[in-house]
């Protein structure tokens, strides 16, 4: 085993075994390639990465590759999840040699750590103008003899770029309504009419353009707007995208129409669309919508919650396959023959199943692009239970009941496979996103387990990966251990998560905590030259680029989310420095986004809510009261993406008096329910019956 076999990651423990002599990111491996005189092959990806399993397979574990490897290069493996820090820069700079990146990233470093050359994946042979991994360690090899003193300029000079960004002027930099028409254009411009979703294919989900297309549609009733966000969510969850059996959503669909998924499932992508479906839902009231939200949950907190409470991080595509023994095969775990599942179930169950699924003798993953899935079928949804009623013949009280059956069947027959390997790293950032997401979830969806979930994740990341003393987090956990500096995305995410785990809770040591973390994040990342925050504080000088992400993709930015962490803590807190904290993120990145404010639909939400009105409810409410949860369900019922819900109980009245004058008059009465719909800090009349509290939050 090599060096990899002491370190955590279960992505870096995969290559343990590898006849590579593996370093992890470290000195040893800076000073080995120094003293040798030799430069760094560095590796990045992600355990459940596909395409990184393919060139293990075919290259680190092949013992001549692995010889050059050994004799010509010092090689580092780095879990870019474990590391966004490092990903973050060797992706740009490869970005900018060779204009696109993904993982497994492959880069050429001089020994100081300047990348001069990189990609992505390389095949074992020479061909279709790429050359094979071998090919490219000798070619690599021999430049560096020959032209080292050209290679380390090179180097020098791209580092240089990425570390010299325009100075931003913001002075006239102006948050405006018209910035969120010109995202909402420019996003409708890249939608897809006769398939839903954005672009061609791949199709990725990107939550975060639904999240600004809702809010888009409550302030402006852009019609269209709904309707794109609505459609892409059907398109996706009817899709193979989507675990028809299991619940969650696989990582993206390879082709154009939804059908042929990346089997791999994501926590971040699953936390993301929880809260897409919640909040299409709390628009349309649509059962369909609140389905979909309850199982992915459900096969969140099945499947992917730790004992102790935290939420594990990924599941792969790749699982054993009886038909390709000896390794993974992708969506083995997931894809049917048609013969099988009528083994399974009875005749009517399979007549129902297999025109709801689309399934096929010969299989149906016609879109496959790769063909990997020939006589195989992948579930996905094209017909209604009307039109399968249609086809059977029977009634649609019976299709329905089949096809539960049918499901229930084959869920427990496939759990009998081997499942596809689970990386049970626990990180901070994506945590933090899905306690937001089951907190939410409790409230809109009356479910009480999703809140406790929610808690002991909390409590979990608090006693885990939290300095109270320090006030500072720390970003993986795995195997009693706790490490790495967090980064930016760690603080806001979970301060997101907790200000929904207040709503849900009504605890304020939420609120405390929230607090805490961004007084933290204000310290550690702001940027007080030009606004914003930087992704990492700059402390490990073996990270050479101090990254201010601009783009919400698979994730939101850490700006993205701090903006509007900012303006909620504002409007629970009054406090005026966080207000301006947030106006200065925004107004850096509007001054960079004039042209493609698209790229950060995130941002724009946060934009949505700085050019809102400030809107708060408070309940004020003593003792046991049962008819509280029907007036909070009423709140939560409806989608108000910019309201602030309070709790008024004597508990905590003096933290929310000393915080916000306005609520000092609302004192409790007797055993009665008030409900204070406050709008700029300026309060209607108290509201004592729920159908008045109806009336006027639908008003």
């Amino acid at each position: 085993m090599n060096r990899l076999s002491n370190e955590k990651s279960p992505y870096l423990l995969q290559h343990a075994n590898n006849p590579v002599d593996w370093f992890p990111w470290g000195e040893e491996a800076f000073q080995k390639a120094k003293s040798e005189n030799k430069p760094i092959f560095l590796s990045i990806g992600y355990s459940t990465c596909h395409w990184c399993h393919v060139m293990e397979r075919e290259s680190f574990e092949n013992e001549s590759v692995a010889k050059i490897m050994n004799e010509k290069f010092v090689n580092i493996k780095v879990d870019r999840e474990e590391r966004p820090d490092v990903d973050k820069v060797y992706m740009a700079a490869v970005q900018m040699m060779v204009g696109s990146g993904g993982w497994p990233l492959s880069v050429f470093l001089t020994p100081d750590l300047k990348p001069f050359y990189g990609g992505t994946y390389f095949p074992p042979t020479d061909g279709h103008g790429r050359p094979s991994f071998t090919t490219l360690l000798n070619r690599i090899h021999d430049v560096w003899q020959s032209e080292r003193e050209n290679i380390i300029q090179s180097g020098e000079e791209l580092i240089h770029s990425l570390q010299q960004r325009q100075p931003v002027d913001t002075k006239d930099s102006e948050i405006e309504e018209l910035l969120l028409k010109r995202t909402y254009h420019q996003l409708a411009a890249g939608y897809d009419p006769k398939f839903a979703g954005f672009g061609t294919g791949p199709k990725f989900p990107r939550p975060v353009v639904l999240n600004f297309l809702f809010r888009y549609f409550q302030r402006t009733k852009e019609q269209e707007a709904l309707s794109m966000s609505l459609t892409t969510l059907m398109a996706m969850a009817n899709g193979g995208m989507y675990d028809h059996l299991g619940g969650g959503f696989h990582r993206y669909s390879v082709d154009g129409q939804w059908r042929v998924p990346h089997f791999e499932k994501m926590l971040y992508d699953q936390a993301q669309l929880i809260h897409s479906f919640l909040d299409a839902y709390q628009i349309t009231h649509e059962d369909y919508f609140a389905q979909i939200a309850h199982e992915t949950c459900s096969y969140i907190m099945r499947d992917m919650a730790s004992p102790d409470g935290g939420f594990f991080s990924a599941e792969d595509a790749d699982s054993a396959d009886a038909e390709h023994p000896g390794y993974n095969v992708e969506g083995a775990f997931y894809v049917w023959e048609k013969s099988e599942i009528e083994s399974i179930l009875t005749k009517d169950e399979a007549k129902v199943f297999c025109h709801y699924y689309s399934v096929e003798e010969n299989g149906n993953a016609l879109s496959d692009p790769q063909g990997e899935f020939q006589k195989k079928n992948i579930l996905f949804s094209p017909f209604t239970i009307e039109q399968t009623a249609e086809f059977t013949k029977f009634s649609q009280e019976k299709v329905v009941s089949l096809l539960q059956s049918s499901k229930g069947k084959l869920f427990s027959a496939r759990s009998k496979r081997p499942r596809p390997n689970l990386d049970d790293k626990i990180l901070t950032s994506w945590n933090g996103l899905m306690i937001s997401a089951l907190a939410r979830a409790s409230r809109v969806l009356g479910k009480k387990d999703y809140r406790s979930a929610a808690e002991r994740a909390a409590l979990f990341i608090r006693k885990c990966l939290y300095n109270d003393e320090k006030k500072i987090l720390l970003r993986r956990f795995r195997n009693d251990e706790a490490k790495f500096e967090a980064h930016l995305d760690d603080y806001a995410f979970l301060t997101q998560g907790l200000l929904d785990l207040y709503e849900a809770t009504f605890d304020i040591q939420w609120i405390e905590f929230a607090s805490d973390l961004t007084g933290t994040m204000i310290a550690l990342f702001w940027d007080s030259a030009e606004g914003g925050f930087f992704d990492t504080s700059g402390k490990d000088r073996t990270v050479l680029v101090r990254m201010k992400d601009a783009y919400d993709g698979a994730e939101p930015t850490g700006n993205s989310v701090a903006a509007n962490n900012l303006l909620r803590l504002f409007q629970l807190t009054n406090e005026p420095s966080l207000q301006h904290y947030a106006e200065k993120t925004l107004k850096y990145f509007a001054a960079l986004l004039i042209q493609s404010p698209q790229i950060m639909p995130q941002l724009m939400c946060a934009a949505d809510r700085f050019l809102s009105s400030s809107e708060h409810v408070v309940v004020v409410s003593e003792g046991e009261q049962k008819e509280l949860p029907k007036f909070l369900g009423e709140i939560f019922r409806n989608f108000h993406p910019n309201l602030t819900v309070i709790l008024l109980k004597e508990n905590v009245r003096q933290y929310f008096i000393k915080h916000q004058s306005f609520m000092e008059r609302m004192m409790p009465i007797d055993d009665e329910i008030q409900v204070y719909y406050c709008k700029d800090f300026s309060c209607r009349q108290p509201i004592t019956r729920l159908e008045e509290l109806k009336h006027q939050l639908n008003s």
